[in-house]
């Protein structure tokens, strides 16, 4: 069975001052969306799944899934404060959904099948999708997949970035630590960072049977910090837990391919140029999907 890509594309992008995920940065008007479905279809992948908030459903379906016809095939679903597990309940106030775990939660029901999850947001190379998808035709049980890329090729030029670091022992994950306020100056001989470090993207491979650890762990969160306004349910923490309960192993796949992302508006140039430099070298099509 071809795996399920899930994508991520709830945010607006506070930072970046709008909705991204359909700013055209392609010669011919493709989104970084496009690129990754392209890339995810030239994989392997057999379905893609748009995980968003109800306002951006016509906007989607109109911008970005109607290209896809005929190519692959394209489900939505969306991101709810109110869609909790059985039997917790959401706070009186809470208006904003709980984060990335609980995004993946809320998808649940569209997915029988081993998925990837990423960012809307992020360019992965193509090489990531086929090393992600390799692994999930042949996964099964609680032996998931992280892609790791290195610090040093994921940093913004236009302003500091948090990232979660990677542990590994004998190519498995032991454990995330998020590092906030990472600059390009912080990085290097001497300084805080080396650059050689593996950190999470939000590149993962995932079976069914994620969802049963899941469901324990937010309700573990709702628990303890249900109460909390500003408490979100991360996925790497998510995952995190999982390993320290022996629950997962999570297999650490290299990736060197280039990586690019759009956090800051100021960011979008560099993307152009990035993709433009891949188009011209024959790696990509002129017109992704025309």
């Amino acid at each position: 069975m071809a795996p399920t890509l899930l994508v991520l594309a709830a945010g607006m992008g506070s930072r970046y001052g709008g909705l991204k995920q359909i700013d055209p940065v392609g010669p011919s008007g493709e989104t970084m969306l496009d690129y990754a479905v392209y890339d995810a279809i030239r994989a392997g992948f057999g379905r893609v799944v748009f995980l968003i908030r109800p306002e951006f459903e016509d906007a989607f379906r109109n911008t970005v899934a109607a290209k896809y016809a005929g190519k692959i095939g394209a489900d939505f679903v969306f991101q709810s404060v109110a869609d909790v597990p059985k039997g917790c309940a959401v706070p009186e106030g809470r208006e904003r959904p709980w984060g990335t775990g609980h995004a993946v939660w809320c998808a649940r029901a569209a997915l029988k099948d081993p998925f990837a999850v990423i960012n809307a947001d992020d360019f992965y190379g193509a090489a990531s999708y086929r090393g992600l998808a390799a692994f999930l035709k042949a996964a099964q049980g609680t032996r998931y997949a992280i892609g790791g890329f290195r610090l040093a090729n994921t940093l913004s030029e236009s302003g500091t970035v948090s990232r979660g670091i990677c542990s590994e022992e004998g190519g498995l994950l032991t454990s995330i630590v998020e590092e906030t306020a990472i600059a390009p100056t912080d990085v290097g001989p001497g300084r805080r960072f080396s650059g050689r470090e593996i950190v999470s993207m939000n590149f993962w491979g995932f079976t069914p049977g994620f969802f049963a650890g899941l469901e324990e762990g937010l309700r573990t969160f709702l628990a303890r910090k249900g109460s909390d306004p500003k408490a979100e349910f991360y996925l790497p923490v998510a995952v995190s837990d999982l390993i320290a309960g022996e629950e997962a192993s999570v297999e650490v796949l290299p990736c060197e391919s280039a990586w690019f992302g759009i956090t800051y508006r100021e960011d979008r140039p560099k993307v152009v140029a990035a993709i433009a430099g891949l188009v011209k070298s024959g790696a990509y099509p002129g017109n992704l999907f025309g």
